[in-house]
């Protein structure tokens, strides 16, 4: 067996931030907080916020460089350069030294070097660094820098540009080709025919940064543009002509000095040990309370506190910034971090004022209260919108608690938000936003334009880091605690509806969604689009998908209640027969229901074995408990019997009936797009995704899924789809070319196994080439092969060891898949979904075999999700203009279920099947079986 080889070691990092600009954006960015004495302590608070994500990081080294004081180059080479800057104000003034003397504290080398600016110090260092193989991060907002920005490898480090406010990430020639429309080396050129005006550099008159970009791609570089002015037309031309003169100064003004004599070079930026005291003096001067618990190891911030007059501020208090075990992201920009101002809407003015700073931003986030979790039954309470973090407002609609102030009438209050929910041309954002497109949906407001969904955002990103509720987002990414519900609502049996939350509380909470929401867009926005697989699967799987579940699930399915209560009363008797059978197999009466009952009677009475044992090491009473002795006992037998009867009674039989909603007489599950890590959609309230196939009482429970008259209900279901991308994923000759012959795929894998014709192969062998085919992907072993075909695990490691020389290429896959698990702690699926495992290199045994068969079983399943979803997709988009023909109602794993006109069936089989075969392009065909029935049992 071939040694694994030995990752190469992580690239050392070196974190550079821009002092100053850092100080000017933070305190203009955060409300003007101040500590008790009255000192200013807004920039501070946001630096010092930084600074702690920015060493959660643990990056290698770390530098703070500031502007030193007096005149630099510049200023000799151009006297009016930056003559335009009004003086520092008093009150930023007064946070210079303090922000000094805490990063002093922290361990990080300030850095000043007179003569030349910050800029030019940060970019000698990066040159520097990366020619020693070192990754850069510069942390700043300042544009200049892109002209860094280059791509590691060959030895060398990359520089990346973060933008602390945007959370946006410049790390490659083609993320700044994107955002500027010139590569790095051509950033100089673009600033030069721009100009600045903060640094009071004039360049040409009316050209922005499409203009400039235009003129250097078509002349290649700023002496092209200069060399070809006179082919310029209009009055731009004239512009240009006139600045000619200017722009050799403006390019020297805008080129960053990357040969500066520093005494210190990169590897003298190690971070120092923490004076702890010093911080801790500190911190309780400014305020910093919950700075102060992470140096101490304590706890969580406290919940913020309301402030009245319609607004709820959150200035001077650190509440909801507790960082402790939270890990935000790189770069992450103070203002994502900080406390939040919320005002509370209750009159015509502010709404209409908030309308008009919407459509100006571009993009809101927006998040609904309501008075139930039932989206197709829940009467809308308010509505809650944010355009700029630490902004956001709340506009009440039906809070109706005795003394609530008057709030605008809801019908006039939805006309004014409709027309900003229907452009497209305004981005919406959204945490789980599917409830809210129901709600809205529900009271007249259509929501187009819905691009960005936190929850995807997160779950795509990386599914298993975390759960992927807002609450658990904030956290993980923003370090930031948000207000619970219960802290507003109360639990148990004294929680109230938030209709009767009073505004103040109210405001604090729902304006805080819409505000977190849009926080964490702008830090997870930038880490998914440094991935450009995951970014491709966000955008064109998850997001698109978020509109046509809403679209299923508001369509429902018909139910026929009285087939369903014809069952359940089949049911109930049934379940009599099976405990009097029990009853007197045992000799006595017990409770089935009860695992203690049970263990007593069948491990100390019966005094069979116990061969599945609990956690805690006791006898268990579960499936699997009685699976295992129910071939030494028929006690076993029938209480597997009677709970799989209760099962389907409690879960289906008598409980889908309670569930049809009484406005559409249809039963209408829900869609979760972030439950599996694979990408599966997972159906919940009720569950349809469980209810048995191969039953004839699972059966029975499809045909209580009904068309209307006139209606059929029509069934697509991908035939073997697992299978088919296990031979797309191995190029297993063999397998690729039974897929292709179209024949019985289990019926070959077993003539080539057992060597035989097709035509001679048994019933049993078929079947044990059945279970060879799934079992593998589900990495079975001898043992589970052995127990699922009732033979010997001699016997099933012949049969492995005969599929493995018949079909190679899966085998080479299976170890191809876990070593590049082992290496890289992820496997893709064929349209870039990752799938993290994260006990690929456990110390237990157990639990890395379990991460090992994931790996070989992830690509498949997810593939597969990934499938059905873009299928989805594809169909809705048909059905668009023909919802009055046909609707999708179900989705079942790998099975899409309709209900159709009875003369637009054929159309409508013809058309989804054709998408679902189109929905990938594998080595292998993508085959669909249909069915058309009166109920799903017949479809399907």
């Amino acid at each position: 067996m071939n040694a694994s080889p030995t990752p190469a070691p992580a690239r050392r990092r070196l974190v550079l931030i821009d002092g100053s600009s850092y100080l000017y954006r933070a305190f203009h960015a955060l409300p003007p907080l101040s500590n008790e004495a009255g000192e200013p302590t807004g920039a501070l608070f946001g630096v010092v916020n930084m600074l702690r994500a920015t060493l959660n990081e643990k990056p290698d080294y770390v530098a703070f460089v500031v502007d030193a004081p007096g005149p630099t180059f510049r200023d000799e080479m151009y006297p009016q350069y930056k003559a335009n800057r009004p003086p520092m104000p008093d009150d930023l003034r007064a946070q210079v030294q303090p922000m000094c003397e805490i990063v002093e504290a922290l361990g990080i080398t300030i850095l000043r070097v007179p003569g030349v600016e910050a800029d030019d110090v940060i970019g000698t260092l990066a040159l520097r660094a990366a020619r020693d193989g070192i990754d850069v991060t510069i942390s700043t907002g300042d544009k200049d820098f892109a002209q860094l920005v280059r791509s590691g490898g060959d030895g060398g480090g990359g520089i990346a540009l973060v933008n602390t406010m945007s959370g946006s990430r410049l790390d490659s020639e083609a993320s700044v080709v994107e955002k500027f429309g010139v590569p790095p080396g051509r950033v100089v050129d673009l600033l030069a025919l721009m100009g600045d005006a903060i640094d009071n550099i004039p360049g040409v008159d009316k050209c922005g940064p499409k203009t400039a970009a235009k003129w250097l791609n078509e002349y290649g570089s700023l002496d092209g543009v200069i060399a070809h002015a006179d082919a310029v037309k209009g009055k731009i031309g004239d512009n240009l002509r006139a600045a000619l003169p200017r722009l050799p100064l403006n390019r020297a003004l805008v080129t960053i000095n990357t040969e500066v004599a520093l005494e210190q070079g990169p590897a003298d930026l190690a971070l120092r040990e923490r004076h702890v005291e010093a911080l801790r003096a500190l911190y309780a001067r400014y305020g910093f309370k919950q700075a102060l618990r992470e140096l101490d190891g304590g706890a969580a911030a406290d919940a913020p506190a309301a402030a009245g007059d319609g607004r709820v501020s959150m200035r001077g208090t650190e509440a909801g910034h507790a960082r402790g075990a939270a890990k935000p992201l790189d770069g992450l920009d103070p203002a994502l971090a900080a406390p939040g101002e919320y005002e509370t809407v209750l009159t015509r003015e502010q709404l209409e004022a908030w309308v008009a700073r919407l459509r100006q931003a571009g993009a809101f986030a927006f998040d609904t209260e309501t008075d139930g979790l039932d989206p197709l039954q829940a009467r809308l309470v308010g509505v809650s919108l944010a355009a700029e973090p630490g902004r956001a407002a709340y506009l009440p609609l039906g809070h109706d608690y005795p003394g609530a102030p008057a709030q605008l009438d809801l019908d006039a209050a939805l006309a004014a938000l409709r027309p900003l929910f229907a452009d497209p041309g305004l981005r919406k954002i959204g945490q789980h936003g599917k409830f809210d497109l129901h709600v809205l949906r529900r009271h007249g407001v259509e929501v187009a334009g819905y691009a960005d969904d936190t929850m995807l955002e997160s779950f795509v990103y990386n599914a298993t880091a975390t759960r992927h509720d807002m609450d658990s987002l904030a956290k993980r990414y923003l370090g930031y605690d948000t207000v619970k519900y219960e802290q507003v609502a109360g639990k148990g049996a004294k929680q109230i509806a938030f209709s009767q939350v009073a505004l103040e509380d109210a405001t604090r909470y729902a304006a805080e969604d819409a505000d977190v929401t849009l926080r964490l867009h702008r830090a997870l926005g930038p880490k998914l689009a440094a991935e450009p697989a995951l970014e491709r699967v966000y955008r064109e799987i998850e997001m698109p998908l978020v509109q046509v579940l809403e679209r299923v699930e508001a369509n429902g399915v018909m139910i026929d209640a009285e087939e369903l209560r014809r069952q359940s009363a089949d049911l109930n008797k049934r379940m009599l027969a099976a405990q009097q059978k029990a009853t007197e197999l045992a000799g006595r009466s017990f409770n089935l229901d009860s695992p203690k009952q049970v263990c007593a009677l069948l491990y100390e009475e019966l005094k069979l074995p116990a061969l599945v044992k609990t956690p805690t090491g006791q006898p268990s009473a579960n499936e699997e408990a009685l699976e295992a002795i129910a071939e030494l006992h028929e006690l076993p037998r029938v209480i597997l019997e009677y709970r799989g009867l209760a099962k389907l009674r409690s879960t289906y039989t008598d409980k889908l009936p309670e569930m049809i909603n009484p406005h559409t007489g249809r039963v209408h599950t829900s869609y979760h797009q972030a439950g599996a890590a694979t990408g599966r959609l997972a159906s919940n309230d009720p569950n349809l995704q469980n209810i048995p196939i191969r039953t004839d009482d699972g059966r029975r429970i499809r045909q209580a899924f009904v068309a209307p008259p006139g209606r059929r209900i029509v069934s697509c279901d991908y035939s073997q789809i697992e299978l088919r991308i296990m031979a797309h994923l191995s190029e297993d000759e063999g397998l690729l070319r039974a897929f292709e012959s179209g024949a019985d795929i289990h019926r070959a894998t077993a003539a080539e196994v057992f060597g035989k014709a097709m035509d001679q192969v048994s019933a049993n062998e078929r079947r044990a080439a059945k279970a060879i085919n799934f079992g593998l992907m589900y990495g079975m072993g001898a043992f589970g092969l052995a127990r699922n075909l009732g033979i010997g695990r001699g016997e099933a490691q012949d049969y492995i060891a005969l599929y493995f020389s018949r079909y190679p290429g899966v085998r080479d896959f299976m170890e191809r898949t876990r070593q590049q698990a082992r290496e890289r702690g992820y496997v893709e699926t064929v349209f870039g979904r990752r799938l993290y495992l994260e006990n690929i290199h456990a110390r237990n045994a157990g639990l890395r075999a379990g991460a090992e068969r994931a790996a070989i079983n992830a690509p498949m399943q997810g593939t597969a999700a990934d499938i059905i979803k873009r299928a989805m997709v594809s169909i809705d988009a048909w059905l668009a203009e023909r919802r009055e023909r046909a609707l999708m109602v179900l989705q079942v794993h790998d099975e899409l279920v309709f209900e159709a006109d009875a003369d637009f069936v054929d159309e409508l089989i013809a058309q989804a099947t054709a998408r679902m075969a189109a929905a990938a392009e594998l080595r292998v065909p993508l085959v669909i079986d249909s069915g058309v029935g009166d109920n799903w049992d017949q479809a399907h």
